[in-house]
């Protein structure tokens, strides 16, 4: 797939990106060749091709979840500035 200099001003654009009149181009150029790359890509059979989470077939160590610190709501309410029903009062952000 080619891309004209009209349409990567207009990729531009939508992007919100502002680019030199000389290198525009160029980047038609660039923007062509990872397009072609895709549909390449594209063409390629994976049917039979199982998707994957990690390119390693490899296990990840998880450690047990257990409760390793202790409560202490009661305390940091005490020192908290305002709190009201067990809920911390902060000021009001969005009016």
């Amino acid at each position: 797939m080619s891309l004209d200099n009209s349409e990567v001003k207009r990729i531009a654009h939508l992007a919100r990106l502002v680019i030199d009149e000389q290198d525009i181009s160029i980047y038609a150029h660039n923007l062509s060749n990872i397009l072609d790359l895709v549909e390449q890509m594209s063409s390629v059979p994976t049917d039979d091709v199982a998707p994957m989470a990690h390119p390693l077939d490899t296990l990840q160590r998880l450690r047990e979840d257990k409760v390793t610190e202790t409560n202490q709501r009661d305390h940091f309410q005490l020192v908290a500035p305002q709190v009201e029903n067990g809920l911390y009062l902060v000021p009001r952000v969005i009016e």
